[in-house]
């Protein structure tokens, strides 16, 4: 986990320095990101004029990025941040898993794929990419809508922005 700091003595003061200091995706700025890094070691075998994929071993490392105050809060104020900033890290623990789900696809839309008449193995990897490429969007998807969700009104990462501002 990775931390950027806030400053601020009040959940209105915090949430503002969220939006100055929060991870930038695209033109906006985040309270929070979740990332990773996902590399394989694949082995490739030639069986007859076909390449088939043996196996696929996943090396996934996640990172989420949090909020957190550069100085102590006290009472209120922290009671509510740190309801607020566990809340966010559920949140965030969801975009994890769904880049876990998408890993486990990946590893049974891959692993025993086999392509005809790519001795060298050179075409399974451009129909791997295919594959990849599908399973890679539909996460995208899945996350801008959990996104769009939660913090929509009434969402649940709404309502935590809703009760720090308005009660730290």
């Amino acid at each position: 986990m990775q931390t950027y700091a806030i400053t601020g003595q009040s959940g209105p003061e915090l949430y503002a320095s969220i939006g100055e200091r929060g991870p930038k995706l695209g033109p906006t700025r985040a309270i929070a990101h979740t990332s990773f890094k996902l590399t394989w070691s694949r082995k490739y075998e030639t069986q007859g004029d076909a390449c088939v994929l043996v196996s696929a071993r996943p090396k996934l490392a996640i990172t989420y990025t949090l909020p957190e105050p550069a100085k102590s809060l006290a009472g209120a104020t922290r009671d509510h941040w740190e309801t607020f900033i566990a809340g966010v890290h559920k949140h965030e623990l969801v975009h994890g898993d769904f880049i876990k789900e998408m890993v486990k696809k990946i590893e049974s839309a891959t692993v025993g794929l086999t392509v005809p008449s790519d001795p060298q193995c050179r075409k399974i990897k451009s129909e791997m990419t295919k594959r990849l490429g599908a399973l890679s969007n539909a996460q995208r998807q899945q996350s801008r809508d959990f996104d769009r969700a939660e913090l929509s009104d009434g969402g649940q990462v709404h309502q935590l922005i809703l009760d720090l501002v308005n009660g730290g």
